[in-house]
């Protein structure tokens, strides 16, 4: 699958709810540039200030072991008592007779920065090579020989000088071979407690404020959008509507300039294709109404021929080109039937029409029942009638099957005549089609009566199809929508 057809699938079908997705991804991705370039600023910002902290400290420390190998060997514990009842004092100062172990946290620049910093501060500083930097945390911390941990201790020994409760910043260890033997032992805090968080651009008062303005900017621009798109769901409305009703009400030229533009441009063409279907309907009227005097003439001029036989050929030719002069008139005059939707109880008018087809000869057997329907009733009748009539001419019986649901009411209509080629079933909605197979013009049909049918069914939110029965005959089914407003015919 290409990547724009796994787009098209996964972005929503509303330019809405592509307008949502876009300003999602635009401001997750403005977010997550200005924490990426906030963050970029910050880590440098930390890593100069652990670069000049851990430089004095390495100084101080290297001042410290000078001090230390200064004075005689039986006066270094007094200093050392001195240092521990300091509870301000940034070290923790011990000897010991070997290294003590320490369980070693922490990764990345800022830790190499540190350690390397002190170590050749150190090194150099005191000529030592021996020089061992890490990093504990303050509950795995020990201290002396018999490695008692920093919890333990008195308080005015070094939990005053290396705990910053809550905070529990990591603890820098130095520890330095003085002879054998002999270890220095100090320990320190850098004073940034989030060295080693590996998440401390995203803390909860950045995600919090992140969240805020992400539901900030996504609520006006719902807002915004939603007042952007619904000239466009009107025009989308209007435009569903202008092939069944002409005479819907113009739009509103408000708005952006670009949306008044085009509810203009809409305007206009409606009245333009309203304007030319209106002079299309009185050229087709003034034309079959004109044609009628002609017709009259020449059956006059017909029934004074001698010969029999011409005369009745010329009467018959006559009386089919009248046929489809008033087949024409119907056709305009249905196709623009004007009347005011109503409630109207579809089985009832099934029934009215079924006796009426009784009477000439049909036999029509209706079952189901359905609500009664929003329609044009004149309409609606002469849809069903052309069915109706087309199903007893053509099968003599015709069975109506009616199925109410909660969305529309369909009328299964089935005739036992020999049925249409699958190729003709679209075809014989088309205007003056009459298919030898199953018509005659001796029947005065002029091929009008579906495309009207379907035209009206069209109208009402429904449509007509056609389909061979499995076991003979032709079924035609009638969909009507259950709606509050209907279109225009």
């Amino acid at each position: 699958m290409t990547l724009k057809r796994l787009l098209q699938r996964l972005l929503p079908a509303t330019l809405r709810g592509r307008f949502v997705i876009i300003m999602i991804i635009g401001v997750l991705a403005a977010q997550a540039g200005s924490y990426a370039l906030w963050s970029a600023q910050v880590r440098a910002s930390q890593l100069e200030q652990l670069d000049e902290l851990s430089n004095n400290m390495a100084q101080s420390i290297a001042a410290t072991m000078k001090y230390f190998r200064s004075l005689p060997v039986d006066y270094r514990h007094i200093v050392l008592d001195q240092l521990r009842n300091m509870g301000g004092t940034r070290f923790f100062v011990s000897v010991n007779e070997r290294r003590i172990p320490v369980v070693d946290i922490g990764d990345g620049p800022e830790k190499a920065l540190v350690v390397d910093n002190v170590h050749t501060i150190l090194t150099r500083e005191l000529a030592i090579e021996d020089v061992v930097v890490e990093f504990s945390r303050p509950d795995t911390l020990r201290l002396f020989n018999n490695e008692v941990l920093l919890h333990d201790l008195p308080p005015r020994w070094g939990q005053h000088s290396l705990l910053m409760e809550p905070l529990s910043p990591p603890i820098l260890v130095v520890q330095l071979e003085l002879a054998p033997n002999m270890w220095l032992y100090v320990a320190t805090l850098l004073g940034v407690p989030d060295i080693f968080s590996a998440r401390a651009w995203l803390s909860e008062e950045r995600l919090l404020v992140g969240v805020l303005v992400l539901i900030s900017v996504l609520g006006l621009s719902l807002l915004s959008i939603k007042s952007a798109t619904r000239p466009l769901a009107r025009l989308a409305r209007a435009a569903r509507q202008l092939g069944d009703d002409l005479d819907s009400p113009p739009l509103k030229e408000s708005g952006p300039r670009e949306v008044a533009a085009t509810a203009a441009a809409f305007n206009r063409m409606q009245r333009r294709i309203r304007e030319q279907v209106e002079e299309r309907e009185r050229l087709f009227s003034a034309i079959s109404h004109d044609l009628k005097t002609p017709i009259t003439r020449m059956r006059l001029r017909a029934e004074m021929l001698d010969d029999p036989r011409q005369r009745e050929r010329f009467c018959a030719s006559l009386d089919e080109l009248s046929e489809l002069v008033k087949g024409a008139l119907a056709s305009v005059k249905g196709l623009d039937l004007h009347e005011e939707p109503a409630a109207t109880d579809i089985r009832a008018l099934a029934l009215h029409l079924a006796s009426e087809l009784r009477l000439q000869g049909g036999d029509v057997e209706i079952t189901g029942q359905a609500e009664p329907l929003v329609v044009k009733p004149l309409a609606i009748k002469r849809c069903l009638s052309n069915l109706l009539e087309n199903a007893v001419f053509y099968g003599q019986h015709a069975r109506v099957e009616i199925i109410d649901a909660p969305q529309r009411v369909t009328l299964c209509i089935r005739d036992a005549g020999p049925g249409i080629e699958e190729s003709q079933l679209d075809r014989v909605f088309s205007p003056f089609v009459r298919l030898e197979a199953s018509r005659s013009r001796h029947t005065g049909g002029s091929g009008l009566g579906l495309g009207i049918a379907r035209h009206i069914a069209r109208a009402h939110g429904g449509d007509i199809t056609l389909a061979n029965h499995p076991a003979g005959g032709l079924v035609a089914t009638l969909t009507l929508a259950r709606q509050a407003n209907v279109t225009g015919l």
